[in-house]
């Protein structure tokens, strides 16, 4: 009696393991095969820079479509939070004060959407003091007024290496 019984006992444990290996192999099967990523190309990221002044949203877009960057201009918050819905940019410069939505109400509104709660949010203030708000708000990286040129494409590279596209 002994013996059958552990001779059961052996082959329900082998069974069993068998079972698991099967269940595995299947799961595997299922599964969809990796998905190889790379960075994306600067032709392939979009800037959305929301700014009031015309001149601020020319000379910066100039500046971006020299590094090989898709802009997308917003003259306002409420102008970019529309655009934002419709088509998600991979990053965005925002200034801190628009009428209508502010760069804060704009940042708080773009956290706010699971779709666009990561997007890196650059904002450019000419005031110092709005470094607590900018993070209350979940600005990304605050750039003071006049920029320096190379901190706002390295800002922009930092976000474009961040996000993957399918090879």
């Amino acid at each position: 009696r002994t013996a059958r019984r552990a001779a059961a006992q052996q082959a329900a444990e082998e069974a069993a393991r068998q079972a698991i290996e099967e269940a595995r192999l299947r799961a595997l099967a299922a599964a969809p095969p990796p998905v190889s990523v790379q960075a994306k190309i600067p032709e392939q990221t979009v800037v959305m820079l929301a700014d009031d002044s015309k001149v601020v949203r020319v000379k910066t877009s100039r500046l971006l479509a020299k590094h090989f960057y898709r802009v997308s201009l917003a003259e306002d918050g409420l102008d970019a939070s529309r655009q934002i819905e419709l088509d998600l940019p991979d990053v965005l410069i925002t200034d801190v004060e628009m009428p209508g939505m502010d760069g804060f109400g704009l940042t708080r509104h773009v956290r706010a959407d699971p779709r666009s709660h990561d997007l890196p949010v650059v904002m450019i203030t000419s005031s110092d003091d709005k470094k607590e708000l900018a993070a209350a708000a979940g600005v990304t990286t605050l750039l003071g007024k006049p920029y320096d040129e190379a901190a706002l494409i390295a800002c922009i590279e930092t976000a474009r290496l961040a996000v993957q596209v399918p090879a």
